[in-house]
């Protein structure tokens, strides 16, 4: 066997599903079909049970998956460290971010870092959740929260300021916010319950108000410009929308916190070190957009 057996072979065991594990690998469903097979023909042995919801782990691949994950933690292991000594201001940098950072923020941000280091790429990767920077998926998270993952090692940069937003029409028609329990409001799903804003939401605003829910702060802004109802926003989303009007009322805990992270092993290398150090000035220099003075100059 070869490492490229035991990637394949932990692809789908993670996915549980050819397609799942095509996908991840970035390669032809019928591909993996085909060297599955081969594997188990080879070892004499079936790794996996076929079900109509996907692929589950026999005993004979439960014994494989846990030295496969011993074998994927070592050569993920030195990758990161022989990664970490690259000395050369060059390649790519691999950031995973969030669509509202990344679409109403940091564009500039990357702009600067290109003009200083023109020899460095980036790689920008949207997910709501951190991606595994140990398992190499990216190099580098910003990322906000107020409780970042303690395997990795970084700094904050700024905190991130939220407020109830409305567009002018909704104010034009239910008048103004004097009380908050009267208004329709725009809320957060499950998936976002750990947010502060939506931790304060579900402490003060009834169910019945809220109209629309949503796991994304785009689908609540739009639905929140188009005048369904109020929305709490952070403020670098919030505060550059002409057809949205800030809303006294939250109180000043309602934040989170922007994080520049990256993994222990990595953190020599000198294009990633660049880019943490570059982009902590950067922003760090523009940080009134992120804590909601932006307004106030």
């Amino acid at each position: 066997m070869n490492w490229d057996d035991f990637r394949l072979f932990l692809a789908v065991a993670d996915a549980g599903s050819l397609s799942g594990a095509a996908g991840a690998l970035g390669v032809n469903h019928s591909i993996v079909f085909r060297r599955i097979n081969a594997l188990e023909d080879a070892l004499g042995v079936r790794l996996f049970e076929r079900h109509r919801d996907g692929y589950v782990l026999t005993a004979a691949g439960d014994e494989m998956h846990a030295g496969a994950e011993r074998l994927r933690r070592e050569v993920d292991d030195m990758d990161r460290r022989v990664t970490g000594r690259d000395l050369q201001l060059s390649g790519t940098v691999a950031v995973t971010t969030t669509d509202t950072l990344a679409y109403r923020y940091l564009g500039p941000h990357f702009t600067r870092f290109h003009a200083a280091y023109p020899d460095i790429g980036i790689d920008v990767v949207l997910y709501t959740q951190y991606l595994n920077l140990s398992k190499r998926q990216a190099d580098v998270a910003i990322r906000p929260t107020l409780a970042p993952p303690e395997q990795l090692v970084g700094r904050r940069i700024a905190d991130i300021a939220f407020s109830i937003y409305a567009a002018p029409d909704y104010l034009a028609l239910h008048g103004a916010v004097d009380d908050l329990g009267r208004h329709v409001w725009l809320g957060f799903d499950d998936s976002l319950i750990h947010v502060e804003a939506a931790k304060w939401m579900r402490a003060e605003i009834g169910d019945a108000q809220v109209v629309l829910r949503a796991n994304n702060l785009f689908a609540l802004h739009g639905a929140a410009v188009g005048g369904l109802g109020l929305a709490v926003l952070p403020c670098f989303l919030g505060d550059v929308e002409a057809g949205l009007k800030r809303i006294p009322g939250l109180p000043d805990d309602v934040r989170s916190e922007l994080w520049l992270l990256t993994h222990a092993d990595l953190r020599r290398t000198a294009r990633i070190r660049a880019f943490l150090d570059f982009m902590a000035t950067s922003i760090g220099d523009d940080k009134d957009v992120l804590e909601g003075r932006a307004l106030e100059q």
